[in-house]
């Protein structure tokens, strides 16, 4: 991992600290809260009304969007993590919304609590993506973070296991669709690595790091470590990037949120994405337990 480090904020061995998880529910927020819990610290997960995260010691039902459902959260907390991030939601909320306006909202909190340190994830080689709504407003909130008067770790990470998860159901469906050659590399992470790495920054006082998984794979790759593990034969399509690209000019008129998470997808897809090795969770296994899991559910 690539680190960037300050004094220590928080005492790892401290059984007592209270920390908040932001977007608990998620995929990296429910592996944080685990990882937290498993550490001996009280968490405190902000959840939407009625839901809730295995292992949390309290839950905080809120709409992140208005402040005043915030009120409170942070009161005798040491720290908040915000795994905050719109992927595929379907509620009527804009990246504006979340990214930026809902985390400004838990930073206010936190700063209003006396909250010692803020942890927020984002994305590696953040510049791949910049003039993208989903990046820059992001990256527009880090930049209001490092401004204030907040510690703050900010991690950024490469592809989660549960994006690659497309490739898997692709590759069950007996074809997978590259963009491009499929030759540009990342290294996903597993959200137990991830959420293991991010403690580690919130805790011991990491200004900024960048993570990624052990594996450094092309997408054709990726797409051979599917089929091999539904066991079927590789059947791989390519879509030229210019191609991609005249589609979603169509689509941006339409579908402002669809036009951007594709042209994420591109980038991603036509660079390299590709941080610091770490952890110890490998995606072919992941995908054997997704074939294994796929073969014993009731059809």
């Amino acid at each position: 991992m690539t680190i960037k480090k300050t004094a220590p904020a928080i005492p790892d061995d401290s059984p007592t600290s209270r920390i908040v998880v932001a977007g608990a529910t998620g995929y990296l927020g429910r592996h944080l809260v685990a990882e937290l819990a498993g550490r001996g610290h009280e968490v405190i997960a902000i959840v939407r009304p009625g839901q809730r995260v295995p292992l949390a010691s309290s839950h905080h039902e809120a709409q992140v969007t208005d402040a005043r459902s915030l009120e409170g959260v942070c009161e005798g907390a040491r720290a908040i993590f915000s795994a905050l991030g719109i992927t595929r939601q379907t509620d009527k909320v804009s990246y504006e919304d979340i990214e930026y306006r809902a985390n400004l909202n838990l930073l206010e909190e936190a700063q209003r609590a006396g909250v010692e340190r803020f942890g927020v994830i984002s994305v590696a080689t953040p510049e791949t993506f910049r003039g993208l709504a989903i990046m820059d407003s992001r990256e527009r909130f880090i930049e209001a973070l490092q401004a204030s008067t907040m510690p703050s770790s900010v991690v950024r990470a490469t592809g989660f296991f549960s994006d690659m998860k497309d490739f898997f159901e692709m590759a069950a469906r007996g074809r997978v669709w590259l963009i491009g050659e499929g030759k540009n590399r990342v290294n996903p992470i597993d959200g137990r690595d991830l959420a293991r790495a991010a403690s580690d920054a919130l805790l011991t006082g990491v200004d900024e790091v960048e993570v990624g998984g052990p594996d450094l794979l092309r997408w054709d790759e990726i797409a051979q470590l599917a089929f091999a593990a539904v066991e079927k034969p590789a059947r791989i399509s390519r879509v030229p990037p210019w191609l991609a690209r005249v589609a979603l000019g169509l689509v941006r008129p339409f579908h402002r949120r669809g036009h951007d998470i594709g042209q994420f997808i591109l980038r991603g897809a036509t660079h390299d994405v590709v941080a610091p090795r770490s952890g110890g969770h490998h995606l072919s296994d992941e995908y054997i337990a997704l074939a294994q899991a796929r073969n014993t559910s009731p059809s």
